[in-house]
């Protein structure tokens, strides 16, 4: 095992997009030292806050502070899936769907690259990655709504294709979907297990077309147990026209999160999962949403 000090060094270069010549970027792992937090700050309104520096924020790892080694404000670009639901039970809302997922790519950093994957029963790669929205509209563009809902199945292949493909450091999938799933072989803890290891965030945009069944609840909760611990959040627009400015939230949150990173004074490979928690102090009550752990393997 190679010594803390240079792969912390590896890491902070990694996480800041920097790579050196002739080198493959490192993945992220609990054992190179260095935990990657991207997180977004929010007042009691709701409202994104901007503009904090390092001394505002703590980081508590199993409840013992940890010192910040790197701390990033920038909107850097980010390395995001779109996974869309192409599924029958979409087909009334499918022309909303197509115009919130373009006003996210739209509202993305022009350096951002972008993929696309629409799924029913089966997960289908549509657009590869690339940063030509004209590209990502035709991708987007389908009328097809049939068939069952593969939700899990075609995140799982959003999170393959992020870990194999992605050229910036921070990675993040946006679904949208009702939620509810009944066609997918993927487990939800197959799921956790892969953005864990590898740093993604997920988002969704519930689209329920009532939200009063149990249908619709039974999908809520399944978004809620995807997004939160990985640090992304789910929105659920409480009527059609809500659509389109929840995916404009979705984007605004992801360019401005701040790039937080520290050293576990724990560096002890022994399996256990680490709870996170950051804290930040402004001159109102702010919350932090991240990723809300890790595990300490070096698998």
């Amino acid at each position: 095992m190679t010594s803390a000090r240079p792969a912390v060094a590896i890491s902070i270069a990694f996480a800041l997009g920097v790579v050196v010549a002739g080198q493959e970027p490192p993945a992220y792992r609990a054992r190179i030292g260095l935990v990657v937090l991207h997180a977004t700050v929010k007042n009691g309104r709701g409202e994104v806050v901007t503009g904090l520096g390092r001394d505002a924020f703590s980081v508590y790892e199993d409840g013992k502070r940890q010192s910040i080694t790197l701390f990033n404000h920038d909107d850097a670009p980010v390395s995001l899936g779109l996974v869309v639901d192409n599924s029958g039970s979409m087909r009334t809302l499918r022309p909303r769907v197509e115009a919130s997922a373009l006003s996210l790519v739209r509202a993305s950093n022009a350096e951002d690259e972008v993929f696309v994957i629409n799924f029913a029963d089966k997960a289908r790669m549509d657009v590869p990655m690339t940063k030509d929205v004209h590209v990502l509209e035709s991708g987007i563009a389908r009328v097809d709504s049939i068939g069952g809902t593969a939700l899990r199945d075609a995140v799982a292949q959003a999170e393959t294709y992020l870990r194999q493909t992605a050229s910036n450091p921070r990675k993040v999938i946006v679904v949208l979907s009702d939620g509810y799933d009944n066609a997918s072989m993927t487990q939800k803890a197959e799921l956790q297990k892969t953005a864990e290891q590898n740093a993604i965030a997920i988002y969704a945009i519930g689209l329920m077309a009532d939200a009063t069944t149990d249908r619709a609840h039974e999908g809520r909760s399944a978004l809620t147990q995807l997004t939160k611990p990985t640090g992304g959040l789910a929105l659920y627009p409480a009527d059609v026209d809500q659509i389109e400015p929840a995916a404009r939230e979705v984007a605004r949150e992801i360019r401005s999160q701040y790039t937080i990173a520290y050293a576990p004074v724990n560096q002890t490979l022994d399996g256990s999962y680490r709870a996170i928690r950051v804290d930040a102090r402004g001159s109102e009550r702010l919350t932090v949403t991240t990723r809300t752990g890790y595990r300490a393997t070096g698998e």
